[in-house]
């Protein structure tokens, strides 16, 4: 069952990423201290690399099995999606008192999905709870660390007209 509800959460990741990919940038303009302005292009390139390191996960736990690097990076992965349904999403859309992009994708799928990943994990031996309370936590960070340099990157491999504009005027 962990196998299937890997591949769910991965399907999960890749149908929250589009809804944010399409709403949130323009979204972003107006959330004040909820979210930084993001370019289209920059925040489309960091959530489709995420999209890709939740399938890459899904992959490396399937092949590896139980106790093994990609259970615990996929379920790392899940906890981080799971504290990403509150934080931003609904409380941003409590706060605000307008929807937050990704708010519902969150609640529908990831929500449901990440739980049942993690009681799947633990139940049938692919994480230990000795393990997973280090390896959890440093796998949300690691995910919360790359956000930023994937913006970076994404700025620099696909900059906006705005900036190529501004740049051939310096």
């Amino acid at each position: 069952m962990f196998i299937i509800l890997a591949w769910l959460f991965a399907a999960a990741v890749v149908v929250h990423n589009l809804e944010e990919a399409i709403l949130l940038p323009g979204w972003s303009k107006q959330a004040g201290r909820w979210h930084c302005p993001v370019g289209a292009r920059e925040f489309r390139f960091a959530v489709l690399m995420l999209a890709a390191l939740a399938i890459g996960a899904a992959l490396l736990a399937a092949l590896q099995g139980q106790e093994s690097m990609g259970a615990y990076l996929l379920s790392g992965y899940a906890l981080a999606m799971l504290l990403n349904v509150v934080f931003p999403h609904l409380l941003a859309t409590i706060a605000m008192r307008r929807y937050m992009p990704g708010t519902a994708t969150a609640l529908a799928f990831n929500l449901p999905v990440s739980v049942t990943l993690l009681q799947r994990a633990f139940a049938e031996g692919y994480i230990s709870s000795a393990r997973f309370a280090l390896a959890g936590p440093a796998i949300v960070l690691a995910i919360v660390l790359l956000i930023p340099a994937l913006f970076y990157l994404g700025r620099k491999l696909w900059p906006s007209s705005e900036m190529a504009s501004h740049r051939a005027h310096r």
